[in-house]
């Protein structure tokens, strides 16, 4: 058995508009801190949780945050160090490192290759400032390229770019331009995701006002199918719904979730699954520390899989890989419910198995809860 960790950094310098991620600006975690003041017993508590995990070798681990690229490369480093020390790495073991492109220097980045990581994936989201606006990023685009070009020469073997399309006010030639400036930056991996607007969001107060409209479904199944044939045409291959990779690139760390493997969440609201048992942990900072120091668990709720949420769970994470899924794996009403999908082009069906289509992923939620439910 293999185990990978996640190591949740919940902090941010500011909240951007569309974020429901479980992050937190050090104003609103104590009154005029500094980050350094309020993450300075934060890695400490990170070892402490660390103590409860399984002891099997590490295959992955990936920083999200939050923006971990806030922090300084020996604070991460710890945790690596820990983990290296106590459960052993693989020896191609993928170290990812989130960063936003404002957050990181030469000097940063040549410490985090230091201490151990080997991966790096910027927050790009957008090319055009009217679309960053609307998002409420902070970064200038121009520094993305600075930022990839600082992380290729500091050694950096896999550099991924994340983008978002159907923002409030985004045409299909905003996001062409945003595509091919990403496709045109010293990448191998590419990560590409709908925005979705969720309850309680600055955003979604703008739209409920009338501020913003969202695209219709037409105009966002034209980008996902755009960015698609675009990063097809540059090398980069789909092997998940909203990955893109060169050759050899694909991010392993995501592939074990999508795989059911084991992986430990590390940090305030991260949730961890482990032998079809799933947790996660305290939401806020302060009392997943106070609970660590305390020498008390961090779990706020866990539940045990039932076999059939297994397998049913195995099929929706398993449509939307490269791969697909095994015929072996479905029952014969499951394979001839998807014989219709393959009449009108949604997937493929060969001897052994079923592979959705371009077309198709824009349907992946729906096949699934058909042959599911």
């Amino acid at each position: 058995m293999t185990l990978s960790f996640y190591v949740h950094i919940p902090y941010c310098i500011k909240r951007c508009g569309y974020c429901d991620f479980n992050t937190y600006t050090p104003n609103e975690l104590q009154d005029g801190a500094t980050l350094e003041i309020v993450s300075n017993d934060y890695i400490d508590a990170v070892l402490k949780e660390l103590d409860a995990a399984p002891l099997d070798q590490v295959p992955t681990i990936f920083f999200g945050g939050g923006t971990p690229s806030l922090l300084p490369a020996d604070d991460l480093g710890r945790v690596i160090s820990a983990i290296r020390a106590r459960n052993g790495l693989s020896v191609d073991c993928e170290i990812t490192l989130e960063a936003n492109p404002d957050s990181v220097t030469a000097e940063k980045l040549k410490r985090y290759i230091e201490v151990g990581f080997n991966r790096i994936s910027f927050g790009m989201q957008s090319s055009k400032p009217h679309v960053l606006a609307v998002l409420d990023r902070t970064h200038n685009p121009d520094n993305v390229k600075k930022a990839v070009d600082m992380a290729r020469a500091a050694g950096f073997g896999s550099i991924s770019v994340d983008l978002i399309y159907g923002t409030p006010g985004e045409s299909l030639d905003d996001w062409r331009e945003t595509v091919t400036a990403a496709l045109a930056l010293d990448i191998d991996h590419i990560s590409a995701y709908a925005l979705i607007v969720e309850g309680g969001t600055k955003l979604a107060a703008q739209i409920k006002r009338g501020d913003l409209t969202m695209p219709d479904d037409d105009l966002m199944a034209d980008m996902y199918l755009l960015v698609d044939e675009l990063c097809q045409t540059h090398g980069f291959s789909w092997y998940e719904l909203s990955n893109w990779s060169k050759p050899g690139h694909e991010c392993r760390h995501n592939i074990a979730y999508w795989e059911n493997k084991n992986w430990w969440g590390l940090g305030p609201g991260a949730h961890s699954h482990i032998d079809g048992k799933r947790f996660w942990n305290v939401k806020h900072p302060t009392a997943y520390k106070q609970k660590l120091f305390a020498s008390e668990s961090p779990v706020h709720e866990s539940e045990e899989l039932s076999q059939s949420q297994i397998e049913t769970e195995a099929i929706m994470l398993g449509i939307r890989m490269r791969d697909g899924l095994e015929k072996a794996s479905l029952t014969a009403n499951q394979i001839k419910l998807l014989e219709a999908y393959e009449v009108n082009g949604y997937l493929e069906m060969s001897v052994n198995r079923v592979v959705l289509t371009p077309t198709g992923r824009l349907i992946a939620d729906r096949i699934v809860r058909e042959i599911t439910f």
